[in-house]
């Protein structure tokens, strides 16, 4: 079975700088799974390779669509998925990269989308909900599909509403869709986590975004809005984005937009990890340097290569 390369990890980990190189090893390319590098305009701020990068090393699902335009997992799984066929029919090895955990978990796990949506049904199901509340509809999946159900908890009503949906419109549980959709790939996904310290990985991201704010982020965001971009924008409620926003508002002062961006990116890098070490196929490797990353890429490519041979 043909191998699909995934690089996870947190924000400011070295995801790029492992991919690139090993895109150059496997003479491959790299399928962005990033939920903001996907939008055109949105450069400094979402940390996008630079443009001499992109242009060395084939990349798709980067600059692909307007910041007004909608995408979502499962827009992006069925892209994927599309790439990575295209890809092994040339005999290259596909690498993922990116810290967008909804859309690795879409692209690897599957999202069953084999049952439509029916907006009369939806709408049943989520008045039933706003009337009797999460435990009552949790309890009505576990009547049909214990399987799931196990899998979440009442407060996940989405997901709840959405598999009690899925059951009644095709009679059988989501479960099956996904398993169904993971028994039709001809290659499965090596997944690599990138481990820091977390002393170390704060101080990549101070260092990342002193970056940004040196590279021009605040007029990136001032030509944005003088675009006529909203500022309630959903590409732009994004770290970086939305603290230079009430800068420029006004509301915080430059220092404290600064302060704020390093924080919140912070943070998000620990819900990154929270998400990541959830998922148990994913193989972690320590780094602490660049010379790290580039030993790893060998490392990965070596062993490519030995399969494929």
């Amino acid at each position: 079975m043909e191998i699909v390369i995934v690089i996870v990890g947190p924000t400011c980990s070295g995801k790029t700088k492992l991919s690139l190189k090993l895109a150059e090893l496997l003479n491959s390319e790299i399928i962005s799974a990033d939920s903001r590098q996907i939008f055109k305009i949105l450069d400094i701020g979402t940390a996008k390779p630079a443009k001499v990068e992109l242009k060395r090393i084939k990349h798709h699902l980067i600059n692909k669509i307007n910041p007004e335009q909608d995408y979502n997992a499962s827009k992006f799984a069925a892209d994927a998925n599309e790439i990575i066929k295209r890809l092994l029919e040339k005999n290259k090895t596909p690498i993922v990269v990116g810290g967008s955990g909804l859309y690795i978990k879409a692209l690897i796990d599957g999202i069953a989308d084999s049952a439509d949506t029916d907006f009369e049904l939806r709408e049943e199901l989520l008045t039933l909900r706003k009337n009797k509340g999460n435990e009552y509809m949790y309890n009505e999946l576990k009547k049909v599909d214990m399987v799931s159900a196990e899998k979440m908890l009442p407060q996940n009503w989405k997901r709840v509403i959405r598999a009690i949906e899925v059951f009644k419109l095709t009679g059988r549980p989501i479960w099956q869709h996904y398993q169904n959709q993971q028994a039709e790939r001809e290659f499965s996904f090596n997944q690599i986590g990138l481990n820091w310290e977390r002393e170390i990985l704060y101080n990549n991201i101070e260092t990342r975004v002193d970056k940004m704010i040196n590279a021009g982020l605040v007029d990136e965001v001032k030509n944005i809005l003088d675009m006529g971009y909203p500022r309630t924008l959903n590409a732009l409620n994004t770290v970086g984005y939305k603290e230079i926003i009430k800068y420029l508002d006004n509301q915080i002062t430059f220092d404290r937009a600064i302060e704020l961006i390093k924080r919140n990116t912070r943070h998000y890098a620990k819900r990154q990890m929270t998400w990541f070490n959830a998922d148990k196929r994913i193989k972690w490797y320590n780094i602490n340097n660049e010379s790290d990353l580039n030993n790893l890429a060998e490392e990965i490519a070596k062993e490519v290569n030995e399969r494929k041979n």
